[in-house]
C-alpha cells in the first residue's frame, strides 16, 4: 500500500487540479459554463417536450456523477439536444414516465457498452459520417424551432418575432464587444427585463412547465414493468444510448485535440451510463457531452474535473435561487439561442468541401444527413453512414489490387499487388480463368509477396483458383504467402 499515496497525488494533479491557481481557474470556468448551460438546457427540454425541471435536474446529476466517473476531465455534460430530439417522440406518444424508464435503460445500456469496449466502434465512424451527423443535428434543431416561429397565434405574432430578432442581435453582436459573459445569458436577461417592463403577449418559460425549487428526489417511473413496456422504451433507449455515446466520444475527442492529452473512452462511456442512471432515478432525462459548453469551458481556462463538477453543482444553486425570475423568461429568447446553436453547429465548410472531397465521401455525408432528417433518428443515420463508408472503403480497396503477369522460365508468374478481399475477389479470379486453359500441363506461380488476403471470401477465392488450375493439369506454386494470410486460408478450407 505504500505506493497508493503517490498514485492519489498523481491522480489529483493530473485530473483534478495542480495548484490553488489552477483550482480557482477551473471553478470560474465551470461557473461560466453553468451560465452558458442554463438557457440551452431549458431550450433542449422545450425541444424534448418536457418540463424544464426534467432537463435541469438531469444536467445537475449528470455533471455531478460524470465529474467522478467520466474518462475526460474538463468536459461538460448535460441534457443535450441530440438526445432530446430522440426522446421527443416517446414523450409525445407515451408521456414523461416512459421517458424516465427509457433513461434508466439507456444508462444500463451505456454501462454495458463500456464493459464491452464498444467505444472502439468510434474508429469506424468516418469523418464524412461525423460531419453528416453534426449537420443533421443542426438541421433538426433548426426545424424544431419553426413551430414557435411560424405556428404561433396572431396575438403572439409581432411581439414574438421582434423578441426573437432582438435575441439574435444580442447573441451575435455582443461577443464583438465583450466575451466576459456568454451572450446567450445576456440575451435572456435583456429579453426577460423587457418582457417584465413592457407588457406584451409572450409565452414564458413558466408556461412550459414547473421549474425546480428543491433538490431532486428519488423517483421510480410509474410504468408497468413488463414486456409491453420494454417493447415501447427499448428502441428509444437504444437510440438514446447510441447517440449519447457517440456525441460524448466526439466531444471527448475535441477536448483531446484542444488540450493535446488523451482520455479513457471506455471509462467515459461507462461513466455516462452511470450518470444517466442517476438522472433517470431522480426524474431527469438522459444526456451526454455538450460540445458548445465544453469548448467554452476550455476557452475560459477549465482543464480538470473541478470545472465539470462546478458546472453541475452551480447549475442547481442558480436554478433554486433564481427560479422565480427564470419562470418569466420569454420563450422567444430560447428560440433565438437555439437558432444560434443550430447555425453554429452546422459545418458550413462542408458545403465547399462537396466539390473538393471525393464524390463517394461527399455522398456518404449527404446520405447521413438525409437519413437523419427523414427519420429524425440520429442513430439510424449514423448506422447508414457507417455502412456506406464501409462500402466506400471496400470499393476503393478493391481498386488498389492489381495482377501483373510475366514469364519465368517455363512458368507463368502472376504477381498480385494490394489487398485481396471480398470486393476484389471476383477481379482476382478473372485473372486466372484464361490461364487454366492456356497453361494446361504447364506451371503457374502465384506471387503474393506484395499482397495480403483479408477475409474468408478472398481466401475461398484463392483456394478455388488453385483447384481450378489443378483440374486442368496446371502445376500451381504459391510464393511468399504471409503467415496471417496463410492461417486464414487454412482455416477457410479446413486445413
Amino acid at each position: 500500500m505504500p505506493s497508493l499515496t503517490p498514485r492519489l497525488r498523481m491522480f489529483a494533479r493530473d485530473e483534478w487540479f495542480t495548484d490553488l491557481s489552477g483550482l480557482r481557474r477551473d471553478i470560474l470556468a465551470g461557473m461560466v459554463g453553468t451560465f452558458a448551460l442554463i438557457p440551452e438546457v431549458i431550450a433542449f427540454s422545450y425541444v424534448a417536450g418536457v418540463d424544464p425541471a426534467v432537463g435541469l435536474y438531469a444536467s445537475f446529476l449528470i455533471g455531478l456523477v460524470i465529474a467522478f466517473a467520466g474518462g475526460r476531465p474538463a468536459m461538460i455534460s448535460g441534457a443535450a439536444g441530440s438526445v432530446a430530439l430522440v426522446a421527443a417522440p416517446l414523450v409525445r406518444a407515451h408521456g414523461i414516465e416512459y421517458l424516465l424508464a427509457a433513461t434508466l435503460l439507456c444508462g444500463l445500456l451505456q454501462v454495458l457498452f463500456g464493459l464491452l469496449h464498444l467505444d472502439v466502434l468510434m474508429r469506424f465512424v468516418s469523418r464524412s459520417v461525423r460531419t453528416g451527423f453534426v449537420n443533421a443535428l443542426a438541421i433538426l434543431i433548426f426545424s424544431a424551432q419553426l413551430p414557435q416561429i411560424l405556428g404561433h397565434g396572431p396575438q403572439f405574432g409581432l411581439a414574438n418575432d421582434l423578441m426573437i430578432g432582438l435575441g439574435l442581435v444580442i447573441v451575435y453582436l455582443l461577443p464583438r464587444l465583450t466575451r466576459a459573459i456568454p451572450s446567450p445569458l445576456i440575451a435572456i436577461v435583456v429579453l426577460g427585463a423587457i418582457a417584465a417592463v413592457v407588457p406584451m403577449p409572450l409565452h414564458t418559460v413558466g408556461d412550459l412547465g414547473r421549474l425546480p425549487d428543491s433538490l431532486p428526489a428519488l423517483h421510480i417511473p410509474a410504468v408497468p414493468f413488463d414486456l409491453a413496456t420494454l417493447g415501447i422504451v427499448f428502441p428509444y433507449a437504444l437510440a438514446m444510448a447510441t447517440v449519447g455515446m457517440l456525441e460524448s466520444l466526439m466531444t471527448a475527442g475535441v477536448v483531446d485535440d484542444e488540450t493535446d492529452t488523451d482520455s479513457d473512452k471506455r471509462r467515459e462511456t461507462a461513466g455516462l451510463g452511470l450518470a444517466n442512471l442517476a438522472a433517470g432515478a431522480f426524474g431527469g432525462i438522459a444526456g451526454c457531452g455538450m460540445i458548445g459548453q465544453t469548448v467554452g469551458n476550455l476557452r475560459y481556462g477549465g482543464r480538470s474535473r473541478v470545472s465539470t463538477l462546478t458546472a453541475g453543482v452551480f447549475l442547481l444553486i442558480c436554478m433554486v435561487v433564481l427560479r422565480p425570475w427564470v419562470a418569466r423568461v420569454p420563450v422567444a429568447a430560447l428560440v433565438a439561442i437555439m437558432l444560434m446553436v443550430s447555425v453554429s453547429t452546422f459545418q458550413w465548410s462542408s458545403l465547399r468541401d462537396l466539390t473538393r472531397h471525393p464524390q463517394l465521401s461527399s455522398f456518404v455525408m449527404l446520405a447521413t444527413v438525409a437519413v437523419v432528417v427523414a427519420t429524425s433518428d440520429l442513430a439510424i443515420g449514423v448506422g447508414v453512414g457507417v455502412l456506406l463508408s464501409g462500402l466506400n472503403f471496400a470499393f476503393r480497396a478493391a481498386r488498389l489490387m492489381r495482377v501483373e503477369e510475366r514469364d519465368e522460365g517455363d512458368a507463368r508468374v502472376f504477381a498480385v499487388h494490394g489487398p485481396v478481399l471480398f470486393a476484389s475477389s471476383d477481379l482476382f479470379a478473372e485473372k486466372f480463368r484464361a490461364a487454366a486453359l492456356e497453361r494446361a500441363g504447364g506451371r503457374v506461380i502465384i506471387d503474393l509477396t506484395d499482397a495480403h488476403v483479408w477475409d474468408i471470401t478472398a481466401a475461398g477465392t484463392l483456394n478455388s483458383v488453385i483447384e481450378r488450375l489443378r483440374r486442368h493439369g496446371v502445376a500451381v506454386e504459391l510464393r511468399n504467402l504471409n503467415e496471417p494470410s496463410g492461417a486464414l486460408v487454412r482455416q477457410t478450407v479446413g486445413g
